[in-house]
């Protein structure tokens, strides 16, 4: 028997964990939390965390454990939990030593256009899910998927994804355009993911110029997107986000996510009846 499809376009799919990769204790305590809310997710949950934070605003930020130790923390998780797990990459030569371990390998949003790393990520012939980045329109997405279709053996939009994670909006902001899910599944023909944290975060108006967030607004544009399209969901938790190495302004309390999941899966039965 094949395994699920890891986006799945017709049913609710998760991808989830904290911002960057922590210690072991930090990394499965979310990762158990996940586990169980996976059971009530129609297209299961995938484990989400950066081994390195490669667009920090500022240079002395805290940028992760590093390739090597980030890649042994997502083993882990995956070992204990039975999750199958993400990270981005950033660079080419780092898509084939993460997909050893990494179920899914991702693009970060500043890095959609790089043509050598989508197309060593499709190499890989792992599922690759791409950020649209902040500036782009969504139409022009379909330049990136074709970049990692062209290499990958099996590019079909099971094991390939498109995430919309808002546009700037003048200084600071970002604003999320509903239109864009449908928009973006149209140019792509590829399910289309909803960043529900990254989507509130507030480029460069936090403390000393960090990245600032609305944390409040996550659980409404996360509905607001699964009414307009999305088929999945990207949000970051953390179970105390205010000291968080990073991120922490945009990511929802631990504690807290079940619930909001459950409002998700709950509007996805009856927006898709």
């Amino acid at each position: 028997m094949e395994p699920a499809p890891l986006f799945p376009s017709d049913r609710l799919f998760l991808i989830a964990g904290p911002c960057q990769a922590e210690d072991d204790a930090l990394n499965l305590r979310i990762a158990s939390v996940l586990a169980r809310v996976g059971e009530r997710v129609p297209g299961g949950v995938i484990y989400k965390a950066s081994f390195d934070k490669a667009n920090r605003s500022n240079s002395g930020a805290t940028r992760g454990l590093g390739l090597e130790r980030g890649l042994e923390a997502l083993a882990t998780v995956k070992r204990e939990t039975g999750l199958r797990v993400l990270t981005d990459v950033h660079l080419p030569e780092q898509c084939a030593i993460a997909a050893e371990v990494c179920d899914v390998l991702q693009i970060p949003a500043f890095l959609c256009r790089q043509t050598d790393l989508l197309e060593a990520a499709g190499r890989t012939g792992k599922p690759v899910n791409i950020k649209k980045g902040q500036w782009l329109q969504p139409e022009g997405m379909k330049g990136a998927v074709a970049k990692v279709r062209s290499t990958s053996p099996h590019g079909d939009a099971a094991t390939l994804a498109v995430t919309e994670r808002g546009t700037f909006f003048g200084y600071g902001d970002l604003v999320v355009d509903m239109r864009n899910f449908s928009r973006m599944r149209d140019a792509t023909n590829a399910p289309v993911i909803y960043d529900a944290t990254h989507s509130v975060q507030q480029p460069g108006r936090g403390d000393a110029g960090a990245s600032g967030g609305l944390r409040e607004c996550i659980p409404p544009l996360m509905l607001a997107a699964l009414s307009a399209g999305a088929q999945g969901l990207f949000i970051e938790t953390h179970p105390d986000p205010d000291h968080a190495p990073s991120d922490g302004p945009n990511m929802v309390l631990l504690e807290t996510f079940p619930a909001l999941i459950d409002r998700a899966v709950e509007l996805w039965s009856l927006v898709n009846r």
